[in-house]
């Protein structure tokens, strides 16, 4: 079991927030490019305390268009470039299933979410979750923590096709979202002192 020594946690989607959306699902690491921004922003999000983890659907496994060698593949080169940068990621959760399948772990449903907040023992209050989809903001919405949609990968669409939390923050991509609530912990400290 894993246990954090922080108290405080992001959580990301995959694609369309730190990496470019495909068509299809992402099989080879060449495949796999970072979004402007995205490295330095999970970089500066786990240099000021917070624990950073991914949290992903991932139906193509569940359809066998990805195989686990090939996620894994992809995920080792996530992992590096985020290390280049200077940031860690405490873990990489996703759901392998299919939407037919009913299961309690697919966003947006909270299963994922409620399994990592249990194994780092962080308060929902304490988490955020960074998404371009409405299952994401319904996701975090559901186990009582914060919305922020930013406007990558699908998040213009789905600003203006869904009915998003009434809490949900928008930023314009991963690197803004890192860069405000940065600011707002250290306002917060200074309001402390």
């Amino acid at each position: 079991m894993v246990v954090a020594g922080k108290d405080k946690l992001i959580v990301l989607d995959r694609d369309g927030v730190i990496n470019a959306v495909r068509d299809q699902p992402i099989t080879d690491p060449e495949q796999w490019q970072p979004l402007a921004g995205s490295m330095d922003a999970i970089a500066f999000l786990t240099q000021s305390g917070y624990e950073v983890v991914i949290a992903e659907n991932m139906s193509g496994i569940g359809q066998g268009l990805v195989s686990m060698q090939q996620l894994n593949e992809v995920h080792r080169k996530l992992h590096i470039e985020i290390q280049k940068a200077g940031g860690h990621l405490t873990g990489i959760w996703f759901c392998p299933h299919t939407a037919e399948d009913d299961c309690l772990c697919r966003k947006p449903k909270p299963g994922m979410l409620n399994d990592i907040l249990e194994r780092l023992r962080i308060k929902p209050e304490n988490t955020w979750l960074v998404g371009d989809g409405l299952r994401d903001m319904q996701a975090i919405e559901a186990i009582g923590g914060h919305p922020a949609l930013v406007l990558t990968g699908k998040g213009k669409e789905t600003l203006v096709m869904e009915m998003l939390p009434e809490d949900a923050q928008v930023f314009d991509n991963l690197l803004d979202f890192a860069k405000y609530r940065i600011a707002e912990d250290e306002a917060l400290a200074k309001r402390e002192k």
